[in-house]
């Protein structure tokens, strides 16, 4: 058993590529010898990703802030508490709102993500 405290966890930052804006990704579980994969992602306010697509299911879960969740078809509002699940081949963006920052955790197992 492993109890780590986001506050110990080093921030990395992520632009360009599957980011628009400045966005801080903290690694909670993402070693080679796991399958499961889990972050802390931080939007500042307004940054958001790409349209993108995983080979596997993903799961948010909402920390902090007002988030954007969208498919192709629509644009959904989400904020602390909610869950979201993401099926495997949905093409999907999230972030931040303009007026807000946002956090989640992602929660899925090692594959593919393109954009």
């Amino acid at each position: 058993m492993k109890i780590l405290k986001t506050s110990d966890i080093e921030a990395k930052e992520r632009s360009g590529g599957l980011f628009k804006g400045r966005v801080t990704v903290q690694p909670v579980l993402d070693s080679d010898d796991s399958a499961l994969r889990t972050n802390l992602i931080n939007f500042d306010q307004g940054s958001v990703n790409v349209f993108h697509v995983h080979d596997f299911d993903q799961v948010l879960y909402v920390t902090a802030g007002e988030g954007i969740i969208a498919t192709e078809t629509e644009e959904i509002r989400i904020g602390p508490g909610d869950f979201v699940v993401i099926p495997a081949g949905e093409k999907h963006w999230h972030g931040a709102t303009p007026n807000s920052a946002f956090s989640h955790i992602a929660i899925s197992i090692r594959g593919k993500t393109s954009f």
